[in-house]
């Protein structure tokens, strides 16, 4: 499903043709129906991985190869569509679009062009909403909602066109304790009903144990040289 193999990735730094910030790693890979927890210290590259996963960035030399496509070889636009059909995001910041309410969020990839946005995609969206106990806002503006409710809004939007891979950056990062693991396991569940991989950063280790595997990118894949202050590259 997906694969990155000799991935090698610079920041560059402010100074002339210095490097603030390098990951590398010799290989990783994630095969459909596995879920897979990403997790290592603020500054580590962490959501640079996630960011290489779905094509948003593309490393300086390496493969990342998805549904057996090199990314590297994709335009920005065929990227761009390949994530919209093929790749739920869980953004860290959610990037939910504070003029619509929840359910247009939630369908918003539809109009974006994943697929037709019929009676069985409207179903899907409503089934979602219930399972991470939010279907009675469904019509609520996003401007009303709490930190938490527009959490699992994004958590639907990722899920709701069934896409192979779901890339989560903390999607329990701003939960109350009570409901970190209902939400994660909703998330999961989701997930193996389709078949699809899922790759998530989190801090929250009490959570470790609800995945397949678990990756501590500050061990098991090294980065170097990263920024002293610089959270979450």
């Amino acid at each position: 499903m997906l694969r990155l193999d000799r991935i090698r990735f610079d920041y560059p730094a402010p100074r002339e043709g210095g490097v603030a910030f390098r990951l590398q790693l010799e290989s990783l890979a994630i095969e459909r129906g596995e879920s897979v927890a990403i997790i290592g210290p603020s500054g580590c590259g962490k959501t640079t991985l996630l960011r290489l996963a779905s094509g948003i960035l593309l490393p300086a030399s390496g493969t990342v190869r998805l549904d057996d496509r090199d990314l590297s070889t994709l335009s920005e636009g065929e990227r761009r569509r390949m994530r919209i059909s093929t790749v739920g995001v869980v953004f860290q910041d959610f990037r939910l679009l504070e003029h619509l309410d929840v359910s247009e969020n939630v369908l918003l990839p539809f109009r974006l062009g994943a697929g037709r946005l019929d009676r069985a995609a409207r179903d899907r969206a409503g089934i979602l909403l219930e399972r991470l106990g939010i279907e009675r806002l469904r019509r609520r503006s996003i401007s009303l909602l709490s930190q938490g409710e527009r959490q699992r809004v994004a958590i639907c939007r990722a899920l709701v066109t069934e896409p192979g891979l779901v890339l989560a950056d903390e999607p329990t990062g701003n939960l109350d304790p009570a409901n970190k693991r209902v939400i994660l396991e909703a998330l999961l569940a989701a997930a193996r009903d389709r078949d699809a991989a899922v790759l998530t950063v989190t801090h929250d280790h009490d959570l470790l144990d609800a995945f397949d595997r678990v990756i501590d990118l500050g061990r098991d894949i090294a980065p170097v040289g990263a920024i002293d202050g610089e959270a979450d590259r």
